[in-house]
C-alpha cells in the first residue's frame, strides 16, 4: 500500500527498487543506482551505504555523498560500528531515525562532533542484513530538516530493506561467480582469514572444512597471484574429485577471498590415481629418486611410469607433459596424496 505523505509515488519508488536490485551490475552499480529512488523517499543532503568487514571489524564504503572528510572517516571508524552496535542497526529490525534513537544523539560521536555541528538534524538509517539475519552493512540517509523523516517514510525504508539489501549482498557476486562451474556438487567461501562460509545453494563437504588439506591447498595455489586453479583430490576409497578455486573479485568487503568447488573428476585421460600421484609430485619439482623414496618405491618404477604418462596426455616428452597437466589440473598437490606407511 503506498504511504499517504508519498501518495502514488510510493509505489514506484518501490518498483524503482526492486528493479536496480535485480539488475545484472556491479554491487557499486547498484549502490549508487539505490540513492536516485531513495532521494525521493527522503530528499538527504548526504548520504552512504557501507559494507562490514566482519573480520577486521570495519566498513567499507560502497557509495557516499555529502560528507567532509573527518566525517567520511567517522563513518567507518570502530567508533561508529560500536554506535551502530549500540543503538541495534547491527540486528534485525526498523530503520531509526533520530527521534526513534534508543539514545540521546550527543552520546553518539558521528552526531555530536560531526552531523550536529555540520547542520544536520534528522536522517533514516536502515541496518542491512541477508535472509538468516546477518548484518551486512548500513545505509545511512542525513537531512538538515526534520520535515520529510516522517512515520511513512520509516515504515516504507523498512519494506525496503530487504530488497537494498538483496541489492549490494557482497555474496551475489560471489555465487555468479561459482555458477561458471556448473558440474559442482560442493563448494564454499574461504575468507581471508581462513574461515569457511557456505556457497549459495550448494552442498558443503568434509573436505572443505576449515584449514582442512584442501583449503589450504587451493589457498596455496591462488596465492601465486592466479585468479583460477584446478587439481585433483582424493575423496572416499578410490573416488577422485575435481578441486576448482577460483578468486572473488576485490570488492567491499573484502574479506571474502576464494571459492573452492567440488566436481566430478572428468576425464583423466586414462591416467591412473598413481600417475596423477606422480604428476603432482613432478610439478612440486621433485626428482623421480626424490618422490620413489617418499612413496616407499623403487627409483626405476616411478621412471619407467613417465613414458605411459606422456603418452596418456598426447606430449612427446616429460616437460610438456607436466606443462599440459597443470593447465588441465590433471594432478594431485602433494599436500593431498594419500601415502602408504
Amino acid at each position: 500500500m503506498a504511504a499517504p505523505e508519498l501518495g502514488s509515488s510510493a509505489a514506484a519508488i518501490a518498483a524503482e527498487v526492486a528493479g536496480i536490485a535485480a539488475a545484472p551490475a556491479s554491487t557499486a552499480q547498484r549502490a549508487e543506482a539505490l540513492l536516485e529512488p531513495l532521494h525521493r523517499l527522503l530528499p538527504f543532503q548526504a548520504g552512504h551505504l557501507a559494507l562490514l568487514d566482519p573480520e577486521q571489524h570495519e566498513h567499507h564504503e560502497l557509495v557516499i555523498r555529502g560528507y567532509d572528510e573527518r566525517t567520511r572517516r567517522c563513518l567507518t571508524s570502530p567508533a561508529n560500528l560500536e554506535d551502530l552496535e549500540r543503538v541495534g542497526l547491527t540486528k534485525p529490525g526498523l530503520p531509526l531515525r533520530v527521534r526513534d534513537l534508543p539514545v540521546p544523539p550527543a552520546e553518539l560521536r558521528l552526531w555530536a562532533e560531526h552531523l550536529t555541528p555540520a547542520g544536520f538534524c534528522e536522517g533514516l538509517a536502515i541496518g542491512l542484513h541477508a535472509p538468516g539475519g546477518t548484518y551486512l552493512g548500513v545505509l545511512a540517509l542525513h537531512t538538515d530538516t526534520p520535515a520529510y523523516a516522517t512515520a511513512t517514510a520509516r515504515a516504507l525504508a523498512g519494506r525496503l530493506a530487504p530488497l537494498i539489501a538483496h541489492a549490494v549482498d557482497p555474496m551475489r557476486q560471489v555465487t555468479a561467480l561459482a555458477g561458471t562451474v556448473q558440474d559442482a556438487v560442493a563448494g564454499a567461501v574461504l575468507t581471508r582469514s581462513g574461515q569457511v562460509l557456505p556457497l549459495g545453494d550448494l552442498p558443503d563437504h568434509r573436505l572443505l572444512r576449515a584449514r582442512s588439506a584442501v583449503a589450504v591447498t587451493a589457498a596455496r595455489h591462488l596465492d601465486d597471484d592466479t585468479d583460477r586453479a584446478r587439481f585433483l583430490c582424493p575423496d572416499t576409497g578410490p573416488r577422485l574429485l575435481r578441486v576448482t578455486a577460483l578468486r572473488c573479485p576485490p570488492r567491499p568487503p573484502y574479506h571474502l577471498w576464494a571459492i573452492v568447488l567440488l566436481s566430478p573428476p572428468g576425464d583423466l585421460h586414462r591416467l591412473t590415481p598413481f600417475d596423477l600421484t606422480l604428476l603432482g609430485l613432478l610439478l612440486d619439482g621433485w626428482p623421480d629418486w626424490r618422490i620413489a623414496a617418499w612413496l616407499h618405491l623403487a627409483e626405476a618404477t616411478v621412471t619407467g611410469r613417465i613414458p605411459h604418462i606422456t603418452a596418456m596426455l598426447g606430449t612427446p616428452d616429460r616437460t610438456l607433459a607436466l606443462s599440459r597437466a597443470a593447465r588441465l589440473g590433471l594432478y594431485i598437490p602433494r599436500m593431498l596424496i594419500k601415502r602408504r606407511r
